[in-house]
């Protein structure tokens, strides 16, 4: 099961965000906005083709991490290489592991192991954003949401692994939630 942790955590830890907006000319994406890996911001850069490609690349690292180990393994392989592919995203070698915050690539272990659940996810991340305008909110709301509903849709070992996924994804989550708290988080849209 080792091997399916380091294969998950390989996959996770490509900082598809970085890699994106280097080859297009935008810099270090480190150094814009809030400083993170990933799609939201990649909005920041106002490419929104850009932010859209590379929340799918984050999401489908985590697909393919899970698609495969239950592959080749088995059920519980595809388990832990779910949660080697959200931890190498949050924690890439490559980047002396300081990585985004693991939303998409959450999603995507998601869609491997409950695509229905998918559905769920988007209903209250969509919800959320529409009504606050708040990325931030929006998937806290949603990380909340998953483990119950995979839970009730008699998945209670995918739940199991999201409840995981969800606390690190509030504790990843800190500042963010302090500055929503505060009144001073950044919405959907904004470039700073």
């Amino acid at each position: 099961m080792l091997g399916a942790l380091l294969f998950g955590y390989l996959c996770g830890s490509i900082p598809f965000g970085l890699i994106l907006t280097s080859k297009a000319g935008l810099g270090d994406l480190r150094t814009i906005g809030s400083g993170n890996i990933g799609a939201t911001n990649v909005l920041r850069t106002g490419n929104r083709k850009l932010a859209a490609l590379t929340l799918l690349a984050d999401a489908l690292k985590g697909t393919v991490a899970v698609v495969v180990a239950r592959q080749v393994i088995g059920m519980e392989a595809a388990l832990i290489a779910g949660l080697g592919a959200f931890l190498g995203h949050l924690y890439p070698v490559w980047l002396k592991f300081k990585g985004g915050k693991g939303v998409a690539t959450y999603l995507g272990v998601l869609l491997g192991l409950a695509p229905v659940i998918v559905l769920v996810f988007a209903a209250v991340w969509l919800g959320m954003a529409k009504l606050f305008r708040y990325s931030s909110l929006a998937a806290l709301a949603a990380a909340l949401v998953v483990p119950v509903a995979l839970y009730i849709y008699g998945q209670p070992e995918v739940a199991s692994l999201f409840m995981i996924m969800s606390l690190i994804t509030f504790l990843k989550h800190h500042q963010n939630i302090r500055r929503l708290l505060a009144g001073t988080e950044s919405r959907i849209g904004d470039k700073g």
